[in-house]
């Protein structure tokens, strides 16, 4: 008679290795998502109660801002954004600002301001009387208007492919021109576009460019009285292309 095998012992080790593996997965998660930022904790949190909701929605701003008093967040959805693209928007930011910004103590002296909203980073130049950006009643820039403008064109058209721009302009309150033919929409408009003109001249694409448009004193700056002189800027949005290869 021929003698029988031992044959196969079953597949419960298969199982046991199965299940060691999936603890070690986890285990190189949970240390993964401790060692992330606070943002991104919460990102991923969001993403397991809902799967098919956006790795950002409700987000509440991601420029940190206990060294830099220039920079604010806006709470809002980011529904169109990604982590990778807020990160992005933020390294942008910091580096806009470590070159333009002259006095981290006193923002009143800085010539621009920042912020990260659902749209995307607004960037605020301010026209001051000590440090105008343009000529008085004009839109013709001052030799400080166009280095603020050259520097930014630069930093923007790193992204050629990824940032669309839009651009405003705005000014005070009972604000009157000296020139009569040139009121405060005409002033504002020709602002926008000749920042438009500054950014096309230093590496902008054309294609770029989403919006020029000029709001005279309709749209004051939160929280300041309209005839401040401090609503007297030009508004630089800077949003990131659907679809964009970051």
């Amino acid at each position: 008679m021929a003698k029988k095998g031992h044959g196969h012992h079953g597949g419960a080790w298969k199982v046991a290795y199965a299940d060691f593996v999936t603890a070690m997965m986890a285990l190189f998660l949970v240390l993964w998502l401790v060692s992330q930022d606070q943002k991104i904790k919460e990102a991923v949190q969001r993403s397991f109660r809902n799967p098919f909701a956006s790795i950002t929605k409700e987000s509440t701003g991601i420029l940190p801002n206990k060294d830099v008093q220039a920079v604010s967040s806006k709470e809002g959805n980011f529904d169109s954004a990604s982590a990778v693209e807020l990160n992005m928007l933020r390294k942008l930011s910091q580096d806009l600002l470590n070159t333009l910004q002259s006095n981290p103590e006193n923002p009143e002296e800085n010539p621009l301001d920042i912020e990260v909203t659902p749209e995307g980073l607004r960037i605020s130049v301010f026209d001051r009387n000590h440090k105008p950006i343009f000529e008085p009643d004009s839109a013709e820039f001052t030799e400080y208007g166009k280095w603020i403008f050259t520097t930014l064109a630069w930093q923007v058209s790193r992204f050629t492919n990824t940032l669309s721009v839009e651009l405003e302009g705005h000014t005070e309150a009972n604000h009157t021109p000296k020139d009569p033919k040139l009121d405060p929409w005409e002033l504002t408009a020709n602002r926008a576009n000749a920042a438009r003109r500054k950014l096309l001249e230093h590496d902008v694409l054309p294609r770029q460019i989403r919006k020029v448009a000029g709001f005279a004193d309709t749209q004051p700056m939160p929280n300041v009285d309209a005839i401040d002189v401090s609503n007297r800027r030009v508004a630089v949005l800077l949003k990131i292309k659907p679809g964009s290869q970051l």
